[in-house]
């Protein structure tokens, strides 16, 4: 018998004990989620709420499920975030980010500067420029189009990962034409994937308090299913940690799982606790009721559950080192959670809210982070191919050899407005 086959027989034995040991009610679920069988919402409720040893016996089986899917390889992906404007037209009551038009700290970045920060990603090693932000007034419907063209003439290989599901719909009813056009249109401008952001919780009911004015959860699914359906790939993210209950995340999560049963589109799942501190609807008061934030043993139990809810369908679960900080996120990568995400060299959105865990990170260190739980790191894709295991530490990553002074990131480096 082999090493590997010995401990797997004892890891299913101690499974067995733990689960004859605990509440029969989440043993029977957990029994259903190790045996591959889909657990329904009422029953990720209950996962949800478990504590003490029910809790321990859920991380147990997410990682076991974990393990399974994905193995021992840890990925992350070496890429910058470029959140070209904070003018808003909305002001959603969770974002700090947003500004607006005439706004002091308001900015704009023009399309050359976009391009130059996607040119220094690139130089840098980067594979993805990450692009997202406000929504401008009055903005030229085809400025999404004009900025993936202008990266993809410069930078014909970088991946461009953009534009939420919310933007879609702005940038399509700006441009006069419809979401599936729109998408056709930013297909052929070369874009590669969509972050499917936008989503906080997918319930109309939350979304009315804490967004109003924010695309409705059928309109987020819509503009998810289109692009699935003309090849655009897409991740998909939950915000929770706010006024949210257990029902609302795990129905959340189903509402992920179906559409990926439907289009086999998405890339990832990945939980986004609420960073409370400079928000609106907690730092002013504007939303009864509102927490501060995640607990850690809600973190945890989010990617745990997220494992085994969307077990056979995504097979990836990402932690955000910028939202839970690089020691929870270490943890949750043995709770289900088997990507690290990006570099990310600019982050301003989690800032501006309050995060306090930096904006960027080296690639040594998400390797340090992998290796100190006993597993493998490796450099992916957006599509999450693998382009680099790193069996040892010898690296040549360009990127390693920069230090970033972070006050001088982000929206520093302002030229003309554009689309304005």
């Amino acid at each position: 018998m082999s090493l590997n086959l010995l401990n797997y027989d004892k890891l299913h034995s101690f499974l067995e004990k733990i689960l004859h040991d605990i509440d029969p009610v989440v043993a029977s679920i957990l029994d259903k989620a190790i045996s591959g069988k889909e657990v329904l919402v009422e029953e990720g409720v209950e996962l949800f709420e478990a504590n003490g040893i029910e809790m321990s016996a859920l991380i147990l089986v997410a990682d076991e499920l974990r393990r399974q899917k994905v193995g021992d390889i840890v990925t992350y992906i070496i890429n910058r975030n470029i959140n070209f404007t904070n003018i808003c037209i909305k002001r959603c009551r969770f974002c700090a980010f947003s500004k607006g038009y005439r706004d002091e700290e308001g900015y704009s970045l023009s399309i050359e500067e976009v391009v130059r920060r996607a040119k220094e990603a690139w130089e840098i090693g980067a594979t993805e420029v990450c692009i997202q932000a406000g929504l401008l007034p009055r903005m030229d419907g085809h400025l999404y189009i004009d900025i993936c063209k202008a990266i993809k003439k410069e930078l014909p290989e970088i991946h461009i990962h953009a534009f939420s599901p919310e933007e879609i719909v702005y940038g399509a009813l700006r441009s006069e034409t419809s979401v599936e056009d729109y998408l056709k249109m930013l297909k052929d401008a070369g874009i590669g994937s969509l972050p499917g952001t936008s989503a906080e919780i997918l319930d109309d009911e939350i979304r009315r308090i804490i967004s109003p004015g924010r695309i409705k959860t059928k309109d987020w699914i819509k503009v998810i299913k289109t692009a699935h359906k003309l090849g655009i790939p897409t991740t998909s993210t939950i915000m929770y940690g706010h006024i949210e209950n257990s029902l609302h995340k795990a129905k959340h999560i189903a509402i992920i799982r179906d559409i990926q049963k439907e289009t086999h589109g998405i890339t990832e799942f990945v939980p986004l606790s609420f960073i409370h501190s400079e928000a609106p609807m907690y730092k002013k008061g504007l939303v009864k009721g509102v927490r501060s934030g995640a607990t850690g043993s809600e973190v945890i139990k989010m990617h745990a559950v997220s494992r085994i809810m969307l077990n056979n369908y995504i097979n990836n679960i990402q932690v955000s080192w910028v939202k839970e900080g690089t020691k929870l996120a270490q943890f949750c990568l043995n709770t289900g959670a088997n990507d690290l995400g990006g570099t990310l060299i600019d982050e301003s959105i989690s800032r501006a809210a309050g995060a306090t865990h930096g904006q960027f990170l080296h690639p040594k260190d998400f390797r340090k982070i992998i290796r100190d739980i006993g597993r493998t790191p490796a450099q992916r894709s957006t599509t999450y191919d693998i382009l680099k295991i790193f069996k040892d530490e010898k690296s040549d990553d360009i990127l390693d050899k920069f230090q970033f002074d972070e006050s001088k990131l982000a929206s520093m480096r302002v030229n003309e407005s554009i689309g304005l």
